[in-house]
């Protein structure tokens, strides 16, 4: 299937995916790949690519200097850590056979976005494949995070500016698709420790804020927590050779 969508309603039946990496997987071939991911943040996708093929090799960047510290303290096999941004990527044409963005096309600034995606499509080799995969704007998580994060302007940013890659003549549609993915909280302060006081982001939380968080939230927490679904929105494009 090929197709494009800039779509922010996720489909009523889309299947729930706790594995986004076996997904991956059945998309694009990932023994013996080298990949990029751009914004890895703790990396959890790419140590686990990297333990289930050991013949892969991913190259991992982040500009939060405090998770890059981080991930530095817990180096594995097959995955290298750079200091770096996807909007100037510090490695030459045409090296990686797979670029991942997870979660953070839309956090590349909004007046950068192009010049990423045209980075990305210099490091890959032809017939590399992009895959972009962002939170869709939509779902109760999503509308107690946008008490003190709203992200629906950089979201749609994200979207609109893979649409301009694709007429740019770097690449080609290959699966628009989207899924659910379950996340849980084991209470509303680890919520608060993920969710509003990233190492990346501060999100200006104040006592009233806080509370107004607290209250959207405790509704869905029950004596084992609280337990969401994240509807998710990925893209897989080629680059032309």
């Amino acid at each position: 299937m090929t197709s494009t969508s800039t779509t922010s309603t996720p489909a009523a039946d889309a299947p729930r995916v706790h594995d986004e990496l076996e997904l991956l997987a059945g998309l694009v071939p990932l023994a013996g790949a080298r990949v990029i991911e751009l914004g890895c943040g703790a990396a959890a996708l790419a140590r686990q690519l990297v333990q289930r093929h050991p013949d892969a090799h991913v190259t991992a960047l982040e500009v939060d200097e405090r998770q890059h510290a981080k991930n530095l303290a817990a180096p594995a096999a097959g995955l290298h850590f750079v200091a770096a941004g996807a909007q100037a990527i510090p490695f030459a044409d045409a090296g990686f056979d797979l670029a991942l963005m997870l979660k953070s096309l839309h956090h590349v600034p909004q007046p950068l976005m192009a010049q990423a995606l045209g980075e990305v499509a210099r490091v890959l080799r032809p017939g590399g494949h992009l895959y972009v995969s962002e939170p869709v704007y939509a779902g109760a998580l999503n509308d107690i995070v946008r008490l003190f994060n709203d992200e629906r302007v950089v979201r749609a940013a994200a979207q609109a500016a893979l649409d301009a890659a694709l007429l740019t003549g770097d690449w080609e549609p290959v699966r628009d698709l989207q899924f659910r993915t379950p996340v849980h909280f084991d209470d509303f302060e680890t919520f608060e420790r993920r969710m509003m006081r990233p190492t990346f982001a501060d999100h200006h939380i104040d006592d009233a804020r806080l509370a107004r968080v607290r209250a959207a939230f405790m509704p869905h927490c029950g004596a084992g927590g609280a337990d969401f679904e994240r509807p998710m929105h990925v893209r897989l494009l080629r680059r032309r050779g």
